[in-house]
């Protein structure tokens, strides 16, 4: 803007963007610097999501991180997205149980995790949930296909809707939640002829996440696209750095050079003046011996 604010991307900006024929970039962010990069590489949606629970709290499913702990993490990666949309991942437990423990949980996350948009996992049940908050001013954004919420359910992580009972369900689920209220649904893990045809369907935008092309955008996990995740990474991940290898190798020379006695050297060590130093020496030649008396 010419007042030098920064003009925030809102939620229905990604509707005009799907009509523009423009795509999303959307990238998952657990604090302020790496929300603060995606702010400068030109992002336009940031998620703070749940999968926080394997990236940064090293749990092994999404299912025990906290909504306090969301909190935290949708707070600080607030602060460093100045431009993005911003989306907190309610958590499990945080809406599932009723409309009026959604409604609370988004707004936690909207005033407490000042974020400008929740997304919550499913359909079913979940399309009152998303109503629920959408009605209470609040934009929602939905999560249909491999819902890592639901893992145990589905029997573990695998790719959603490769028969066509499953992939009209998909299509359904997709549909229903847009009537509900969503501004946007991630599509995860199905194929992409599937996902192709949800995103012709439907007037809001798709983000895929191994999801194919035809998706109105997408959105990959931090860790992951920075070469920073450790064991599996899924088939539908482009690594487009591997910061992992390059910042072991850092911390080893800091580590050599910390026992060799290298660092720190006289570029990063504090001076003062000489004459101050000659006078807190003779302070310490007149002091008398440790736990004497000053007699």
């Amino acid at each position: 803007m010419a007042d030098g604010r920064v003009e925030k991307v809102q939620a229905t900006e990604l509707g005009a963007m799907k009509r523009r024929g423009e795509r999303i970039v959307m990238i998952t962010a657990y604090d302020a610097p790496s929300a603060r990069l995606a702010d400068a590489a030109g992002v336009d949606a940031v998620l703070v999501g749940d999968s926080a629970a394997m990236t940064v709290l090293g749990l092994d499913t999404t299912i025990p991180i906290t909504i306090d702990e969301m909190l935290v993490l949708t707070r600080a990666a607030a602060r460093g997205a100045k431009r993005p949309l911003v989306v907190g991942d309610l958590p499990f437990g945080a809406y599932q149980s009723s409309d009026d423990v959604a409604v609370e949980s988004a707004i936690r996350f909207a005033k407490e995790g000042r974020a400008d948009a929740v997304k919550l996992e499913g359909a079913g049940p979940m399309l009152r949930r998303a109503g629920a908050i959408v009605d209470a001013g609040i934009p929602v954004m939905g999560h249909i296909g491999l819902t890592p919420q639901s893992v145990k359910k589905l029997g573990g992580y695998k790719p959603q809707g490769r028969t066509a009972t499953t992939a009209q369900r998909l299509l359904d689920s997709a549909l229903a939640l847009e009537r509900a209220g969503c501004f946007a649904i991630v599509l995860e893990a199905i194929p992409a002829p599937v996902a192709a045809r949800i995103t012709a369907a439907l007037a809001i935008p798709t983000i895929g996440i191994g999801a194919g092309p035809s998706c109105d955008g997408q959105v990959l996990v931090w860790h992951d696209v920075l070469g920073l995740s450790g064991g599996h990474v899924p088939r539908f991940v482009k690594r487009y750095a591997d910061l992992g290898a390059e910042i072991v190798r850092a911390l080893g020379e800091y580590a050599a050079e910390v026992r060799a006695g290298t660092f720190p050297d006289e570029r990063h060590t504090y001076a003062m003046p000489e004459q101050e130093l000659e006078r807190f020496e003779s302070h310490i030649a007149g002091a008398p011996p440790r736990g004497g008396r000053d007699d």
